[in-house]
């Protein structure tokens, strides 16, 4: 089966399985799941593209144990994520940034995390690059562990077995194995919405917060922040 690779040819799916075979699928799922570098993995191609492998007979381990180590492996992740965090702690935050990490990630993923609660463990595992941290964030919140477990044993199944069963029941379609590039392209454009979605929502923001308190330091006649004109006047008051 000849894919296109999306970036890269070491990160294209086909390529990592068929060079590191299931091995290097866990390996990628684990990192990917809870260790900071792994963010930039192909987490849901690689688990669809796996499961499709297993339809065709090119990948020799039938679908049942596949899925278990995929998901034994996703729910290890988050679990070293989750007590690197605890351990990490607040430090996390002042870490600076450097070519395999970037504070927004984490800031990113704490957002998220705020937002959807204990639940955010299982949504973030189908949203690149939040899954990677937001097991972390829960460590350095000291979520609850008993809900921690919970929720990341049903993410992992959910994500892990989920994406994998998809790929193989779907590359049973001549369509769907004859057209394998287009899928995982759609596949990931998919996968990256949610992030797109964001990053528009946090600009648009980020402008009326600029907006309001420019509205407002022209109301209340300040030169900048905290900073009164004499006299009362505007900015551009004649003096």
């Amino acid at each position: 089966m000849n894919t296109l690779a999306l970036g890269p040819s070491w990160l294209d799916p086909d390529y990592l399985i068929q060079t590191f075979g299931l091995i290097g699928v866990l390996v990628i799922v684990f990192a990917e799941s809870g260790l900071l570098i792994g963010f930039f993995l192909p987490g849901d191609s690689l688990l669809f593209t796996t499961g499709l492998l297993v339809t065709t007979g090119k990948l020799d381990t039938p679908l049942w144990i596949v899925c278990t180590l995929v998901v034994a492996a996703a729910i290890i992740g988050d679990q070293v994520g989750y007590l690197f965090g605890r351990k990490v702690g607040p430090a996390l935050f002042k870490r600076p940034d450097s070519r395999l990490f970037k504070q927004e990630n984490v800031e990113k993923a704490h957002e998220f995390f705020e937002k959807h609660g204990p639940k955010s463990l299982i949504l973030a595992r189908f949203v690149p690059i939040v899954r990677t941290f937001t097991p972390i964030i829960a460590g350095v919140s000291r979520m609850n562990y008993r809900s921690f477990i919970t929720f990341n044993i049903i993410g992992g199944v959910l994500w892990g077995a989920g994406v994998t069963i998809l790929g193989a029941s779907l590359g049973k379609i001549d369509f769907v194995h004859e057209h394998i590039e287009a899928i995982l392209i759609l596949i990931v454009a998919i996968s990256v919405v949610p992030i797109v979605i964001e990053y528009l929502r946090a600009r648009s923001q980020s402008k009326k917060a600029k907006a309001q308190a420019h509205a407002q330091d022209d109301e209340n006649g300040h030169d900048g922040p905290g900073t009164p004109n004499p006299g009362g006047r505007g900015r551009h008051a004649k003096r």
